[in-house]
């Protein structure tokens, strides 16, 4: 194993996600010879020690068999109902899979609500938690059969980026129907498998815009995307094809290594900056922008020239420059009400005008992160 990798080799805790192509046939049904090989790499991965949370689509893929549908449905309706009767045939098939290695599973279902408000957030992670500390594999899922268009994922790629900061997982191993990031199409005369990636600049001048197979929703950008999610927050990120996954879990020479790019910050700040539904806008002036961005310093009422949106106190709000940059993201102090009334108000205006209870700062620099 090359040193390299050590961030893979040594990983304890591991997130691995699998796409709908990696585990259905020609004919767009669940395959479940494939779904066997990947879950003996896991297997084996988790009886050596390492946690493993698998995040997994296929849902709709493994409905559409059942139900006689010719290819994957683009109505969301007939999505919904597909992935409701197949998600029963997915995570049955993961428990036949998982027990015959003597593993438990524990499935999770999932929508990008749970992700981007701040108490769903919390009540995943401690639930995900629970299940490492029982033993159990946990199979993570986007909930199909409930997911709109406002508010689904639309692959499962930024949910196990989230995942795996949320959980603070050491390493996320994205497989795929592809072997690695590639130079151009992985057909094209002269492509080369990029093995390493250290940060943006190395992927200046890539293709990564062809789109994934029929029966998935995601494609190159969305694995980039999620691995600059979770690189950016210290996990260690490995693309590679789902044949490889003992191999790419191993810690083996196989895919793209996409090496951390940040540290691990406090869950909850990483939720702030990376899933948060944001509920209104705090317009700052240039004075402002400089303290937090030069200073990290606490938002004060007085730089503030305008409130959007309606929010309460404790709630994500964006804050932006006058020209609509987004400069950070905060937990609003006080009400979106509140905050009109105090902007541009130094603190002893306010507690002069407002009340002592208004003489403070409008966002606390523990309740912000800068972007």
């Amino acid at each position: 194993m090359s040193e390299a990798r050590a961030g893979v080799t040594q990983a304890r805790r591991i997130v691995v996600k699998v796409g709908s192509s990696s585990l259905t046939g020609p004919d767009g049904q669940l395959d479940e010879t494939r779904l066997g090989t990947l879950v003996d790499a896991l297997g084996a991965a988790r009886t050596a020690g390492r946690e493993v949370l698998l995040v997994t689509s296929g849902s709709i893929a493994a409905g559409i068999g059942p139900l006689g549908l010719g290819a994957r449905p683009t109505n969301l309706e007939l999505q919904q109902a597909a992935a409701s009767v197949g998600q029963g045939k997915l995570i049955h098939a993961y428990t036949v899979a998982f027990a015959r290695h003597g593993l438990t599973v524990g499935q999770v279902l999932l929508t990008a609500d749970d992700m981007v408000r701040r108490a769903h957030y919390g009540n995943a992670r401690r639930a995900l938690e629970s299940l490492l500390s029982l033993g159990v594999v946990p199979i993570i899922n986007e909930n199909d059969t409930v997911a709109t268009d406002e508010i689904r994922f639309g692959d499962n790629d930024r949910l196990a980026a989230l995942v795996a900061t949320a959980v603070r997982a050491d390493a996320l191993v994205l497989l795929t129907d592809v072997d690695a990031l590639y130079t151009a199409a992985p057909d094209s005369p002269g492509a080369r498998r990029i093995a390493e990636v250290h940060g943006p600049d190395d992927l200046h001048g890539i293709d990564i815009s062809r789109r994934g197979s029929a029966v998935g929703t995601g494609g190159m950008i969305t694995k980039i995307e999620a691995a600059s999610l979770a690189t950016s927050s210290g996990v260690t990120v490995v693309l590679a094809a789902a044949a490889d996954a003992g191999r790419a879990v191993a810690g083996e020479d196989v895919g793209t290594l996409f090496h951390p790019t940040g540290k691990a910050e406090r869950t909850r700040l990483q939720w702030l900056a990376d899933a948060a539904k944001t509920r209104g806008g705090i317009v700052l002036d240039d004075g402002a922008v400089r303290a937090l961005r030069g200073r990290h310093a606490s938002l004060l009422a007085a730089g503030v020239v305008a409130i959007h949106g309606d929010f309460e106190a404790g709630e994500p709000v964006d804050l932006l420059s006058g020209d609509g940059t987004l400069v950070a993201r905060g937990f609003a102090g006080f009400s979106s009400e509140e905050a009109d009334r105090m902007k541009g108000l130094s603190t002893d205006a306010l507690g002069e005008l407002l009340g002592e209870a208004y003489a403070r700062e409008l966002i606390h620099i523990d309740h912000l992160v800068v972007l």
